[in-house]
């Protein structure tokens, strides 16, 4: 930046220079024509006296010469001076400018000689004035040279004090992301006050770094999850291969044809096992990935009544549906949370199911409750883990997965919802459905 200035200034301080010498040249020439042509005018209608008078400022230098070079009338500058000059202009060109070091004794003089008349014996009028010497000229060129020199000196202050204070919190900006691995991003660049774009770098960097650190802790506990989600399914997986196995086993051992029937008959449920867990692991996966289908608008209160009318259950069911209640999902999803929650009351009820659907402050509210022996407060979230069933679901369904509820409360999630379970009213448990209300 300092060398561009330098590059720039100088040719245009020497330019400027040159063009201001010449602009106070061309006025001097300027005032000591304009004098002459006054003192022409006198010396013609015969106003001029031997003592002339100067009209123009700085031009002090007059006088009015005969043939043969005899002064005729000077003024008080030029009196006792010879001829100024040994210009006479001729007839055809009144007027003559010449610059004369010889005769003055104070120096170099810019003269302009005008004839006052056509004839040859017309006088012609000098009018000069003294130019200025080597040293104004020096003092000139240096006053120049010191206002060059002080813009360089001021842009390289400038430059530096600029590029210092931009570059300071750019380094530091460095500094801090050079720190920062992949294993730990919970540092942060300093960010410079204002609103300039180092500022507003600084924040940008700052929020993608917080965007990064929410989604590495989101992958790693995705990560968790499926490795935790891969352990427990490989578990429950082995238990009805391993009786599948053994029991075709224990059949090529001690074949027994009266006996098929009753092994076919158990190698099928072990099938319907296996088909029932893979079918359950397949769902909670395209749930948990989001490949969910188009969500419609819909009436929560009167889908839950279609969805109940077609059922047959061994309890009977009450409902509570306030109508208008609607919400943006997909209905065979939330068919799907219906139908298991129904299922697990259905199993653990002693006489009645209740069904409710309500606006909560601007939440749809699906609540499903049985009158049974409920669900210890402990348990409350831990029934929602995969592959987790409690002694009395097990008691009374002995082929269940245990991924019922862990794929509702995905389908809730993957809704924007919640899905949680507490206390019934009627004293048994009661499993709350809560989705945005629109």
């Amino acid at each position: 930046m300092t060398l561009l200035a330098t590059l720039l200034l100088i040719p245009a301080g020497v330019g400027g220079g040159l063009m201001a010498r010449q602009a106070l040249t061309d006025a001097v020439w300027r005032h000591v024509r304009q004098e002459a042509a006054i003192a022409a005018v006198d010396v013609r209608h015969g106003q001029l006296s031997k003592a002339v008078t100067p009209r123009v400022a700085g031009v002090n230098l007059i006088q009015v010469v005969g043939r043969g070079h005899h002064v005729i009338a000077a003024s008080a500058a030029a009196r006792g001076l010879p001829p100024m000059t040994e210009a006479w202009p001729p007839s055809q060109n009144a007027a003559q400018d010449v610059q004369s070091c010889a005769r003055p004794p104070a120096g170099c003089t810019r003269i302009t000689a005008v004839r006052v008349g056509p004839s040859p014996d017309s006088p012609v009028v000098y009018a000069g004035r003294r130019a200025a010497g080597t040293l104004s000229a020096g003092v000139f060129d240096t006053l120049f040279a010191v206002q060059v020199a002080a813009l360089i000196a001021l842009t390289a202050w400038a430059t530096w004090r600029v590029t210092g204070r931009i570059l300071r919190p750019v380094e530091a900006i460095r500094t801090e992301l050079a720190a920062i691995s992949v294993s730990d991003l919970s540092g942060r660049v300093p960010e410079p006050p204002g609103r300039d774009e180092i500022a507003r770098l600084a924040r940008t960097i700052n929020t993608t770094l917080t965007r990064m650190e929410h989604a590495q802790g989101g992958l790693e506990r995705m990560v968790d999850q499926q490795q935790r989600f891969a352990s427990d399914a490989s578990h429950e997986l082995r238990n009805p291969i391993a009786g599948l196995r053994a029991l075709l086993e224990e059949t090529r051992l001690n074949p027994d044809p009266g006996d098929l029937s009753t092994t076919f008959q158990r190698a099928l449920d072990e099938v319907d096992r296996l088909q029932a867990i893979t079918n359950d692991l397949l769902l909670l996966a395209r749930v948990q990935a989001d490949a969910a289908l188009p969500p419609e608008r819909m009436d929560l209160g009167r889908f839950v009544s279609a969805e109940i009318s077609r059922r047959a259950d061994r309890h009977e069911t009450l409902l509570s549906l306030q109508p208008g209640v609607t919400v943006r999902a997909v209905p065979v999803r939330i068919g799907r949370i219906l139908a298991s929650l129904l299922d697990n009351a259905q199993r653990h009820a002693e006489n009645t199911v209740q069904v409710e659907v309500r606006d909560r402050g601007g939440l749809a509210e699906l609540s499903v409750s049985d009158d049974g022996e409920g669900i210890a407060e402990a348990d409350h979230e831990r029934i929602f883990e995969h592959f987790i069933r409690l002694p009395a679901a097990r008691n009374l369904d002995p082929h269940g997965t245990g991924l019922g509820l862990p794929i509702a409360r995905a389908i809730a999630q993957a809704h924007n919802g919640s899905l949680h379970a507490e206390a019934s009213p009627t004293g048994g448990a009661r499993f709350v459905l809560r989705l945005p209300y629109t």
